[in-house]
């Protein structure tokens, strides 16, 4: 990661005001941090690559690490915090189309600073996540934001509001522009409330629509019923009735089941599982 580094600040050649390119690269880079935490890490989306990048986080990280128990004990616990060493080539590979447009459409020291922002941000992210595992000692407790990051990361590591607060892991510069604390309200009574209206509205549209489905048998099909609802993990499976397919897949989404399916239009029914 250091030889990267070293390697595009050997390239740069009389650099002076490019280098103010780090402020909004650097935000940039932010806005990703809190994209990729809250829609790819805790957002199940059933892509190879991506799925695995949310069972890492969710299932695992999450898992392991608790609002109650934060800290590791022993090295070999580390992989459970640091990313895999491909995720710095990865995040390497995306930029680098962008330094080389940036290179072309300014000068190459305008694409070396963009690609060692780049990688000094991953950095950051690693060395401030490993320390909100750590153990409480001097620097954690006195260091500037480290101390304050190690607290908001605490509350993000609880259950109830891990899927949508606090998913800035370094400088919370996006969380607090998108207001992330005022947001997990706002997404969750007022924006419910307009989902559930907009659900209840789609759900009026199709009953009207239903004396005419027997001549359009494709647009009934598309009316939201209700139905059962099922969530395996391990071997237990549960069920929830009474739930549209898309509240039944954001349900099990949240509950962190290994897998789901909806029953429509069918109440729940023991399967031997002891749902």
């Amino acid at each position: 990661m250091y030889r990267e580094i070293g390697w595009c600040v050997s390239r740069l050649q009389g650099a002076s005001w490019e280098w103010l390119l780090v402020v909004p690269v650097f935000f940039l880079s932010n806005l990703f941090e809190w994209w990729i935490h809250k829609y790819v890490m805790h957002r199940l989306v059933d892509v190879w690559a991506l799925r695995a990048i949310y069972d890492r986080h969710t299932r695992q990280h999450h898992q392991y690490f608790t609002d109650n128990e934060m800290t590791v004990a022993t090295t070999r616990e580390w992989r459970i915090i640091f990313f895999p060493w491909r995720a710095l080539f990865t995040f390497m590979a995306l930029g680098t189309p962008f330094a080389i447009a940036l290179g072309a459409a300014v000068n190459p020291n305008a694409g070396y600073i963009l690609m060692v922002t780049i990688v000094g941000q991953y950095l950051v992210y690693e060395a401030f996540h490993y320390c909100c595992h750590v153990r409480d000692n001097w620097f954690v407790r006195h260091a500037p934001f480290i101390n304050t990051i190690r607290r908001h990361h605490v509350a993000h590591h609880n259950f109830g509001i891990m899927m949508t607060c606090n998913m800035n892991l370094t400088f919370p510069i996006v969380a607090v522009f998108a207001l992330t604390m005022l947001g997990f309200l706002a997404a969750n009574l007022i924006g419910r409330t307009l989902v559930d209206l907009g659900e209840r509205l789609l759900g009026r549209l199709a009953m009207a629509a239903a004396g005419s489905a027997a001549q359009h048998p494709a647009a009934g099909r598309e009316a939201a019923f209700l139905g059962a609802c099922y969530c395996k993990a391990g071997a237990t499976l549960q069920c929830t009735a009474n739930l549209t397919e898309p509240e039944c897949r954001r349900r099990c989404d949240e509950a962190l089941c290994d897998d789901w399916f909806w029953k429509e239009r069918l109440p729940c029914w023991n399967w031997g599982y002891g749902g």
